[in-house]
């Protein structure tokens, strides 16, 4: 009688939930897309902060984001403790299914001194904004229209800025037409009822 052995195991799928390296914060789909987000970021923050400190809860409720959230640690070993202990676990009505994010969230980011504002230029002027350290002189805003872009970082763009082509409001002429109606009078009533 031979034995029979079980297949040997599968490697995981780009993108599966194996793939994806441990990190701060956390993916967590299949929610109930019915629940009003502040009712929602509540009950994920107070799930999760049993498992470790929290910093953030991100739930938005577009189109493409429904019904799933993102939940950022202080460390890895409070998110990864948390991944075991909620995985699966029922809330609303909907078995969560939770894995590593993919990339690192803004508030981590920002707390490790790596965060990089998003460019809103886009082609080949995302690389020199990127390296100049932002649009408009290096103050961290996209230059107004009409605005150059390389303004006072002091004054913020915009604020006690001349226009940037010289050019200066005028004042409107009140037409003589509109000085004869001012004249008359505005009639009073009695509120004594």
């Amino acid at each position: 009688m031979s034995a029979t052995r079980p297949p040997p195991p599968r490697a995981p799928a780009p993108g599966s939930a194996n793939s994806i390296p441990p990190n701060q914060t956390l993916y967590i789909s299949n929610l109930n897309d019915k629940i009003h987000k502040p009712d929602l970021k509540i009950a994920l923050y107070t799930l999760f902060s049993t498992y470790g400190v929290v910093l953030d809860v991100i739930a938005l409720k577009t189109a493409k984001m429904r019904g799933q959230a993102h939940v950022a640690f202080r460390d890895i070993a409070g998110a990864s403790t948390a991944m075991r202990g909620c995985q699966g676990m029922v809330i609303f009505g909907k078995e969560m299914r939770i894995q590593y994010a993919k990339s690192k969230s803004d508030t981590i980011a920002k707390l490790d001194g790596t965060y990089r504002m998003p460019s809103l230029r886009t082609g080949d002027d995302s690389s020199t904004a990127a390296a100049g350290g932002g649009a408009a002189g290096g103050s961290g805003f996209a230059p107004l229209p009409g605005q150059k872009s390389s303004d006072d970082v002091a004054s913020g763009p915009g604020l006690n800025a001349a226009p940037a082509d010289g050019a200066q409001g005028t004042k409107r002429r009140r037409d003589e037409s509109e000085s004869e109606q001012s004249d008359v009078e505005m009639e009073v009533e009695d509120d004594d009822d």
